[in-house]
């Protein structure tokens, strides 16, 4: 063989195997480019961005949540009534009455004031009212009888009544002329001004003390 055909067989070879050469790294490249990319949509769908693997702070995110959410509901349930309890009766949602409830025979005279609850809701109510007589001489504030005060609670639409006994006035004179009864229902300040329903006068005191006593709300019966 020629010189000039071994040279020419051997740069043929050297070619070949070149590009054979060539071929398999850039297989080995594709490869390699190909599961690079396949595996990275695979840990991002198991950890999202801004989360833990654990979700601990996802946990910790609704959890605080949830605190936040059931606090304003305990206050609204604590600020609607003491643990379901009726809260007290309001002067402005009671219906105050009075009549005269003297009986014969009686030593005293009795004047009841009735406590209606108009309110459309429960209310409770315990203790004294305040009482005052207003007279031609001026207020005259009655005293309690001392008599145990029992809680009551008042549906919407129930009554509860106390009584204010007063002396009747033997004296044959003219007496103390009373003009208006004022009356301030237990806890409350708002005061009623009522028509007195009684006698129409006092008997004088020797000491200028009260002669009116009052009693607590229930002392004179209950009612529908």
């Amino acid at each position: 063989m020629s010189g000039n055909r071994r040279t020419a067989l051997f740069l043929s070879a050297a070619v070949v195997g070149g590009a054979m050469l060539m071929t398999a790294c850039q297989d080995e490249d594709s490869g390699a480019a190909k599961g690079s990319s396949s595996s990275t949509p695979a840990d991002t769908s198991v950890t999202p961005p801004g989360s833990s693997a654990t979700g601990g702070s996802q946990g910790g995110g609704k959890g605080s949540g949830g605190k936040s959410s059931g606090g304003p509901g305990t206050a609204a349930g604590t600020g609607s009534g003491t643990n379901g309890k009726a809260g007290k009766c309001r002067t402005d949602q009671l219906k105050i009455t009075a009549k005269d409830a003297t009986i014969t025979g009686d030593s005293d005279n009795t004047v009841a004031v009735e406590f209606k609850n108009s309110g459309g809701r429960d209310c409770a109510i315990s203790g004294y009212a305040g009482v005052d007589l207003k007279t031609g001489a001026g207020s005259l504030s009655a005293k309690r009888t001392g008599q145990k005060a029992d809680s009551i609670v008042l549906k919407s639409g129930q009554s509860v009544a106390f009584g204010i006994s007063y002396p009747v006035n033997k004296s044959g004179g003219s007496g103390v002329r009373i003009t208006g009864l004022l009356v301030t229902p237990p806890n409350e300040t708002k005061t009623v001004a009522l028509r007195w329903p009684g006698a129409g006068t006092l008997p004088v005191t020797e000491d200028g003390g009260s002669p009116v006593k009052v009693g607590p709300v229930g002392s004179a019966g209950q009612g529908g």
